[in-house]
């Protein structure tokens, strides 16, 4: 994770959360157990032509260098997963993309290392700020900071 955020850093300016260890989702139905994840947030300040879907490209081009295989079972182990939470305020729905992630307002280990962040952003499509949803968030999986 430190050194995916190293790269993410050669990218442009750049504030990251610390890093969280995370209870896995797949241990809940999955049919391959997995260890423990590693989660963080990474906020870029990118050029303004950059547009999400060359962003998320480069994204998974980055996870693929990190040994991800392009082709994978879904909730199957991998090295690293990249998502793009948000995008300014842009609202995207896309069949390769959907802006903001349609997760991140139900799942702990995106907004705990969010709420580092951007504790008073509202995301949009939603009315309570990112620390607000975190308070409130009924979610049973275990997320803890290293």
């Amino acid at each position: 994770m430190r050194a995916a955020i190293a790269e993410l850093a050669k990218w442009g300016p750049h504030r990251e959360s610390t890093l969280w260890r995370t209870e896995p989702l797949a241990q809940r139905g999955s049919p391959a157990p997995q260890p423990w994840y590693v989660n963080a947030v990474v906020e870029l300040h990118l050029p303004s032509d950059t547009d999400p879907h060359s962003l998320l490209a480069r994204l998974h081009d980055l996870e693929h260098t990190f040994g991800r295989p392009a082709q994978r079972e879904r909730w199957s182990p991998r090295t690293l997963d990249l998502d793009l939470l948000l995008f300014d305020d842009l609202t995207l729905a896309s069949e390769k993309l959907e802006l903001p992630h349609p997760g991140l307002a139900s799942r702990r280990f995106v907004l705990a290392p969010l709420a580092e962040l951007a504790p008073d952003l509202v995301a949009p499509g939603q009315t309570r700020t990112i620390a607000a949803l975190l308070a409130d968030l009924d979610d049973p999986l275990r997320v803890e900071k290293l």
